[in-house]
């Protein structure tokens, strides 16, 4: 496992090497050891299986002291996911990062505490994984509406699937 910083303080791009021979390939997934110094520890194990192409899951996180880091994975399809930094002391703060993953491309995202996360999935039956360093608190979970002013982040494609619990956000307050 490669890991590789991005311009934005404590997010990385985990870069996964897949060893393949005639059955198809391998991937070590997870390894404490090699993320040590993130001191991650997995709390929570999820998975979303979205059905269509263009489904947008909205931007979500929570706030202290039940803030999470996250590791995302593509299992299967593509996503385009977008983490906004709403650290306030941060070099970045509101800022936006846009990264492919895919199921061919053998990435992870490691999100730290103080982003918000969304994507859009790109291909149908795309199918993502999720370690989180946190249990989910109802009660301490926020969001940001995936087309707040405050951001002017441009989706490449129409959403064609939502919640209507994501449409409602209201506006991030800056």
């Amino acid at each position: 496992m490669l890991i590789k910083s991005i311009k934005f303080k404590k997010l990385l791009l985990l870069n996964k090497s897949p060893v393949n021979d005639k059955r198809g390939y391998f991937i070590r997934d997870f390894c404490k050891k090699e993320l040590k110094k993130l001191k991650f520890n997995i709390k929570q194990i999820n998975i979303s299986y979205n059905r269509k192409k263009y489904t947008l899951r909205g931007f979500h996180y929570q706030k202290k002291p039940y803030g999470e880091d996250k590791i995302i994975t593509c299992l299967s399809g593509k996503i385009l996911n977008v983490s906004i930094d709403i650290r306030k002391k941060s070099k970045t703060y509101l800022q936006v990062f846009k990264k492919i993953l895919s199921d061919k491309n053998h990435q992870s995202l490691y999100i730290p505490i103080g982003f918000a996360n969304a994507y859009l999935t790109l291909k149908p039956k795309t199918k993502i994984l999720y370690y989180m360093s946190q249990y989910y608190k109802n009660k301490n979970a926020l969001d940001i509406r995936y087309n707040d002013h405050a951001f002017n982040i441009m989706w490449p494609f129409k959403i064609k699937t939502i919640s209507d619990i994501d449409i409602s956000f209201r506006d991030f307050k800056i």
